[in-house]
């Protein structure tokens, strides 16, 4: 009897648990709003950057075809000159789903004011420029 007063008992208590919960869930709130921020920071870049090679692509086929400023490029048409099996190759879409359309030669693709909307509290309108509305 007298060996099973004296063992020791090993673990942790009900409150240290809770504490180690409560620095957890601490850290967490603190923590994400700066993830979804960068996340949203990340999709402005990728449409920022889409932006600038559909300008890209809608020269380099005026180039090839002889058009001349303010000849419209159809979707089909300025999608050949962008990365192969890439979203925008395939869709001629954003990543929100937001299609970018027919381009007109020597006009500066706009973002599409849905985006600009969603995108707004991280990438205001000198993030956009000259893309921007």
């Amino acid at each position: 009897m007298l060996t099973k007063l004296n063992r020791k008992h090993a673990g942790f208590t009900l409150v240290e648990i809770m504490i180690v919960v409560a620095i957890i869930a601490l850290l967490a709130a603190i923590a994400v709003p700066g993830f979804l921020r960068a996340r949203k920071r990340s999709q402005a870049s990728k449409i920022l950057n889409d932006l600038r090679m559909i300008d890209a692509a809608v020269d380099q086929y005026a180039i090839e075809t002889n058009r001349t400023t303010g000849n419209t490029v159809g979707t089909a048409d300025w999608t050949k000159y962008v990365k192969k099996d890439s979203i925008l190759y395939n869709t001629g879409a954003n990543l929100f789903g937001t299609a970018y359309g027919a381009q007109t030669v020597d006009t500066i693709p706009q973002v599409q004011a849905a985006d600009y909307a969603v995108l707004s509290d991280v990438a205001s309108t000198g993030f956009w420029s000259p893309y921007g509305p």
